[in-house]
């Protein structure tokens, strides 16, 4: 059966993708950084909220993959806590200056999780090999990859995700980066049985009162401080609708 993962950075969102169809959460904070290790009061407000499974990610700061000691010392902390909370699968990724998987480390990562489904997030689109990645990352018993096929979005990436899915003997490959209603069918014809989404829209505060010339980034974002964004469900119904219509 086809699955549709759906990328949420609050539970409201979450709560949005689930009601409208969604098969599995990937749990994160900090949108603008491309996703961080979401809290402990959202960790543990999915499990009371969501009846799906939920896979958080564990991404200790924006920036590359490549961490320092006392970064790697909080993933292994935050897996072990995910674990220990009872969530089926957890998502991370780690490499090494070259660019290649961090085998020693993701070793160490690997063993924490114990029964919990691995899924190597994008940092898979920043290695320097792609194939043999792969390898890397089947031996260590990863159960997906999300890539973008290592372009900006899976459809430029489109040549790779069908050469990494012909090629891999272990991983399933879930296509992310730009996956809508309107290019989900692409994905799903080079033979993949999951994709990822963050069907995300960007929507205004309630707020009536705001605060000009104040700012709560340093960096220039299309949000600004009176916007925010949002899973938009009917994106989320369209690629399901799509992906139902492939599964028969």
């Amino acid at each position: 059966m086809l699955k549709l993962e759906i990328c949420c950075y609050s539970i409201s969102c979450a709560l949005v993708a689930q009601e409208a169809g969604a098969d599995r959460i990937e749990l994160s904070a900090g949108p603008l950084e491309g996703g961080l290790t979401p809290s402990t009061g959202a960790l543990q407000q999915s499990l009371q909220c969501l009846s799906i499974p939920v896979h958080p990610i564990v991404r200790p700061r924006g920036g590359d993959f490549c961490y320092d000691k006392l970064d790697f010392e909080a993933m292994k902390n935050d897996v072990s806590l995910i674990r220990d909370m009872g969530f089926p699968g957890v998502s991370f990724g780690v490499l090494d200056e070259e660019g290649k998987v961090d085998m020693l480390r993701m070793r160490q990562l690997m063993a924490l999780a114990g029964n919990m489904a691995v899924t190597f997030h994008r940092a898979f689109d920043m290695c320097c090999d792609p194939l043999n990645a792969l390898e890397k990352l089947t031996d260590l018993g990863v159960k997906r990859i999300l890539t973008s096929g290592q372009q900006n979005s899976a459809e430029l990436g489109l040549h790779l995700l069908k050469e990494l899915s012909q090629a891999s003997r272990g991983p399933s490959i879930m296509p992310g980066a730009g996956v809508r209603a309107s290019n989900i069918s692409k994905f799903l014809e080079i033979g993949v049985a999951e994709v990822h989404s963050s069907a995300g829209k960007i929507v205004s505060s309630k707020m009536n009162y705001r605060k000009a010339g104040v700012s709560m980034s340093s960096e220039n974002s299309e949000m600004g401080e009176y916007s925010h964004y949002s899973v938009d469900p009917e994106l989320v119904e369209s690629m399901k609708g799509v992906m139902s219509l492939i599964d028969r």
